[in-house]
């Protein structure tokens, strides 16, 4: 009995300190002015941008007919992520990446993407946000999950749940990301 309860408490303290190590860093990014742009060769494809991100990551980001991807790592364009995006015409030229880290190494990312809901394709306005959850090396880059930023008032909470939960273990190409909390059709 006495192993078994040491064992437990053992297991618990390891999983507390786990948790107790994951800590968020952020980076303000606007594509536009701070990433290196090359044009697209093609029409609707706007080409694609080069920027550094937390402790020199790199992160790409591309877009076309009206649609962003974002990736991540040293061999960006080549992950899952770069060919990801949210269905729904969409963008997220400026805004704020939020770092996942465990014991200071980054493992996600959280970012908070603008899209345009059905009612909204003809007009000039963003009323959707979805939180974007996506894991970084080792291993392949792509997007864990989503959260409806704007059907949910804890939304980064659950995206950092989403992060913290499945990110590292998480199978590109095998495994289906996550929503979690309400969400709209967009992110179904």
């Amino acid at each position: 009995m006495k192993r078994s309860l040491l064992a437990l408490s053992l297991c618990l303290g390891a999983s507390a300190a786990h948790a107790q190590s994951v800590t968020s860093a952020y980076t303000e990014i606007d594509v536009r002015k701070e990433c290196r742009h090359r044009e697209g060769a093609v029409e609707e494809d706007y080409g694609d941008w080069r920027c550094k991100g937390y402790a020199g990551v790199p992160v790409w980001f591309g877009a076309g007919d009206q649609r962003m991807y974002v990736s991540f790592g040293k061999k960006a364009a080549d992950e899952p992520a770069a060919g990801q995006t949210l269905g729904p015409f969409n963008d997220f030229y400026k805004g704020t990446i939020e770092w996942r880290l465990d014991g200071g190494k980054p493992f996600a990312t959280i970012m908070r993407w603008n899209y345009k809901t059905p009612a909204e394709i003809d007009k000039n306005t963003v009323n959707g946000r979805a939180l974007v959850v996506t894991r970084l090396p080792p291993g392949a880059v792509c997007h864990v999950g989503y959260v409806d930023a704007r059907a949910n008032s804890d939304a980064n909470e659950l995206a950092r749940e989403i992060a913290d939960k499945h990110a590292r273990n998480f199978v590109c190409g095998k495994d289906k990301p996550v929503v979690l909390g309400k969400a709209g059709p967009e992110l179904k």
